[in-house]
C-alpha cells in the first residue's frame, strides 16, 4: 500500500464573478465556503477522492502561484537555539521529536546555500490555502484521523492556484474541485463512515469558515 499526497498537484476551478468597482454586500471579506460535493474515483493505477466547495470572496485574493514560496508562504520554519545556531539531528535537545519526515529535513536548502545535516523544522501551515481533515465513525463518535501521525507523516492540505491573475481585487465567487490521490484508500477506510471537513485561506491569511461532507462511505459515493 502506498500512501503519498498529490493533493495540491490536481484541481479543477470554476469561476464566476463580477466587475462590479464596490463589491455585493452580500461578499464577505474573508472567504466563505458552501460544502458542494464529495466523490470516490477509482482507476487502474491510483483512486481518487474528490471535494467541492462554492466560495465567495469580495477581494479575490484566493490562491497561491507556485513561485510563492517566501514568507509568510515559506514551507519550512528552521528551528534555532538560544545563539541562532541550527538545531541538527545529532545535537538535538530532549525535547527534539525522534527522526520522521515532518520534524526533520535532510541537506535543506537555506538561503541559497546547502546545509549537509538533518535539521530540525516546523511545518508552515501558511504554505498551504486548502485544508483537510478525516473523520472517522466509531461506536456513534467521530474521531480524527490524523495523516501527520505514525506511520503515515504526511498531510492531504494543499494550494489551489491563483483565481486572478491581477492583484486589483474583486469579487469571485466559484467551485473548487480538489483531488486527492491515494493507492490506499480501500485499505484504510474500508468500510469506515467517514466525514471531511473543509477550510480555504485568501492571501492576507484570512481562513474561511469551515464546512463539513455528509457522512459517507467509500462506496456510496464510487462514481459509476
Amino acid at each position: 500500500m502506498r500512501i503519498k499526497n498529490y493533493s495540491g498537484l490536481f484541481f479543477v476551478l470554476i469561476l464566476g464573478w463580477t466587475s462590479c468597482i464596490s463589491p455585493p454586500e452580500n461578499f464577505p471579506s474573508v472567504p466563505e465556503i458552501t460544502f458542494a460535493e464529495i466523490e470516490y474515483v477509482q482507476t487502474p493505477a491510483q483512486d481518487s477522492l474528490i471535494i467541492g466547495v462554492d466560495f465567495r470572496d469580495a477581494e479575490g485574493d484566493l490562491g497561491l502561484s507556485p513561485t510563492e514560496i517566501n514568507p509568510p508562504y515559506n514551507p519550512l520554519i528552521y528551528k534555532r537555539d538560544a545563539a541562532g545556531n541550527l538545531i541538527v539531528y545529532s545535537r538535538r535537545p530532549p525535547e527534539a521529536p525522534t527522526y520522521n519526515p515532518i520534524d526533520w529535513v535532510i541537506n535543506p536548502i537555506i538561503n541559497n546555500t546547502t546545509v549537509r545535516d538533518t535539521v530540525w523544522v516546523e511545518q508552515n501551515e501558511n504554505q498551504y490555502n486548502i485544508f483537510v481533515r478525516f473523520y472517522i465513525k466509531r461506536n456513534g463518535q467521530f474521531t480524527e484521523f490524523r495523516w501527520q501521525d505514525p506511520p503515515f507523516f504526511t498531510t492531504f492540505n494543499g494550494r489551489f492556484p491563483r483565481v486572478l491573475t491581477s492583484d486589483e481585487g474583486q469579487p469571485v465567487e466559484g467551485r473548487i474541485r480538489y483531488r486527492m490521490l491515494s493507492s490506499g484508500w480501500e485499505s484504510i477506510f474500508r468500510n469506515d463512515t467517514l466525514r471531511i471537513d473543509v477550510e480555504i485561506q485568501d492571501r492576507a491569511l484570512n481562513r474561511s469558515n469551515q464546512v463539513s461532507s455528509p457522512e459517507v462511505t467509500l462506496r456510496q459515493i464510487t462514481r459509476n
